[in-house]
């Protein structure tokens, strides 16, 4: 996997997920056994801006060649999806997400992954394999 295939794969699940929690909040968390109050579908809400936000920088970074920007972004996923991980795992195992949780949560492990790959393909000093991909 490449940088730039990675971001554009974030992209992409930022786009459909960010849409989904700003525009139908309760209906995707219903759909993954869970019920929102009005504060929950706030936090809901807040999230999918967030990831709409990510989605752009996802989008415009994908070219970047510097090897500090792509770094920084590769360390933002890593330890983002790592700890939606963290945090879906017990969700689903709790019973506060359903069967389909697990979805979730190996979409947060794919990234992760994903992020910690492309990261050790990475030459510190701006030579990656990556960086001329």
């Amino acid at each position: 996997m490449t940088f730039r295939t990675l971001l554009i794969a974030k992209a992409a699940v930022c786009l459909a997920f960010g849409l989904l929690l700003l525009l139908v909040p309760v209906a995707l968390l219903n759909l993954l056994g869970a019920e929102l109050g009005s504060a929950g579908t706030f936090t809901a809400r807040e999230y999918g801006a967030a990831l709409i936000g990510a989605l752009f920088l996802m989008w415009f970074a994908k070219d970047v060649q510097a090897s500090d920007a792509r770094r920084a972004i590769l360390l933002y996923l890593l330890v983002y999806d790592a700890i939606g991980v963290i945090i879906t795992v017990p969700a689903v195992l709790s019973g506060v997400l359903n069967w389909l949780g697990w979805s979730i949560a190996l979409v947060y492990l794919f990234f992760a992954l994903g992020a910690g790959y492309v990261l050790g393909q990475e030459n510190p000093e701006g030579g990656g394999r990556a960086a001329q991909a």
